[in-house]
């Protein structure tokens, strides 16, 4: 009588590990090859932005009914902080410190001291609530910068290659994998021949990538004996304002 109940058992734990197996050999279990199925997933992640920035409106800008070009600069890794004065050193806030008056929109903001470098996102919104809040004709958007801020040229420009009419990064560097976005953007990169700060490679690699892919709108201005310091002969040049500002999306 035990013997059958045991047999019994038994053969009730046989068969209900063969329905199982069947059921999950349905499922792909054991399967190198199994079936997988495409979902997607939306979102939205919103992110705290806070920047400091010096804002130069030109003269005429009051009283004249037109839209004005902007031009959004980015300092080096050494005026990053919490003392905006620091963004006077180098480059157009400096000039405008000086009584330069420049005939756009200058916009001039301060990295914290506590990130390395520039995130394009909080660029790209901090150009959203300039537009919003001002007269900006967004044909004539540019981006410049020196060091730090001609990474972040080249970082803004290649995540919202749409955003600009053209670029200026000074002794910077991008990704020369991810240059095709830009072949049809106007590019003048500069950098010093003896620049010991950031290597006159990291520029040469940009330009040899959109010039393999086409590119007939990048310049490059070497200045054989300038240092790291190539942004105040760049910024001095009246010509490279002419160019900038000529520069206008359809």
């Amino acid at each position: 009588m035990m013997t059958r109940l045991i047999l019994r058992t038994l053969l009730c734990i046989a068969v209900s590990f063969s329905s199982w197996l069947a059921v999950e050999d349905q499922k792909g279990f054991g399967q190198s090859g199994a079936d997988q199925t495409a979902q997607r997933f939306e979102g939205e992640i919103k992110v705290p932005v806070v920047f400091e920035y010096l804002l130069h409106l030109p003269k005429g800008y009051a009283t004249e009914n037109k839209a004005w070009p902007l031009v959004l600069f980015l300092h080096g890794a050494g005026e990053s902080g919490s003392e905006l004065e620091k963004v006077k050193v180098h480059g157009p806030p400096k000039h405008v410190a000086g009584g330069e008056d420049y005939p756009f929109v200058l916009v001039s903001p301060q990295a914290p001291s506590t990130r390395r470098g520039w995130e394009p996102a909080a660029l790209n919104a901090l150009i959203d609530e300039v537009i919003a809040k001002h007269k900006i004709d967004k044909r004539r958007i540019y981006v410049t910068g020196l060091s730090m801020g001609g990474y972040g040229t080249w970082a803004l420009a290649q995540a919202y290659p749409a955003k600009f009419a053209a670029i200026m990064p000074i002794c910077g560097g991008g990704d020369p994998t991810k240059v095709e976005s830009l072949k049809d953007l106007p590019i003048w990169i500069f950098h010093g021949g003896k620049d010991t700060g950031v290597p006159v490679k990291k520029s040469e690699e940009m330009v040899a990538a959109l010039e393999a892919i086409g590119s007939t709108k990048v310049k490059f201005t070497l200045y054989p004996d300038a240092g790291h310091d190539s942004w105040t002969e760049t910024y001095n040049n009246p010509e490279v304002w002419k160019w900038l500002l000529e520069q206008s999306k359809r």
